[in-house]
């Protein structure tokens, strides 16, 4: 399967992302709020972008069903995460006009960019390919990690944590690895597509769990 295929073709990377020290102390339960904070602020607004890029890959969809598809994506996104994000930003005392107004970081503007224009240059599978590694790790870390969640007492922590191994999270992805591993794109058409938002997924905890900001 060319999902498959494109994961081990970047083991390293992938290991080094789903074992980050941010998520490794989140679903411990360690990680200091104020880390979470800052991730969450730019998160919400990395998710924003996101459901636009599916948006974007509708429109490039080769037939109604695909449009379909990545339509659900969107409509699954703003049901599931976004609205999860809401719930964890009441809970945290901050209001969305307070995660709306955060200025994205370095590395989240080049990961928005990036989906973005994958989205609007390439082809409907392509796109596509961009949004795997951020879907797709986040799953991987949940189930690789929730046994961490049991001496977890930060229930904030477990809450944001509860979306990525519901049923939802994983029909999520599912839809999407089944239309990349379908499609006529072959591993050399994308991987380098996929090898960078893997690499953006890594930064983008790194960011968080250091709270870098604009040097300038």
């Amino acid at each position: 399967m060319l999902s498959e295929r494109l994961r081990e073709l970047y083991k390293d990377l992938w290991e080094k992302t789903v074992n980050h020290p941010f998520v490794i102390e989140l679903y411990e339960g360690s990680l200091p709020i104020e880390k979470f904070i800052y991730y969450v602020k730019q998160d919400y607004n990395y998710l924003i972008a996101l459901t636009k890029v599916f948006s974007i890959i509708a429109s490039k969809a080769p037939d109604l069903d695909k449009a379909r598809i990545a339509l659900e994506l969107a409509y699954g996104t703003v049901t599931g995460e976004l609205a999860n994000y809401k719930e964890i930003l009441s809970m945290l005392g901050l209001s969305l006009d307070e995660a709306r107004e955060t200025e994205p970081n370095p590395v989240n503007i080049a990961y928005m960019n990036h989906m973005i224009a994958t989205a609007y240059e390439h082809d409907y599978w392509t796109g596509l390919v961009a949004t795997l590694p951020c879907m797709w790790t986040y799953l991987d870390i949940a189930y690789r990690h929730r046994h961490r969640l049991e001496n977890n007492r930060n229930n904030i922590y477990r809450r944001w944590a509860s979306v990525y191994y519901s049923k939802q999270y994983a029909e999520l992805l599912k839809i999407i690895r089944d239309v990349i591993d379908t499609s006529p794109k072959n591993i050399d058409e994308v991987k380098k597509v996929f090898e960078l938002s893997l690499r953006y997924e890594y930064l983008f905890w790194d960011y968080a769990y250091k709270m870098e900001r604009w040097p300038i």
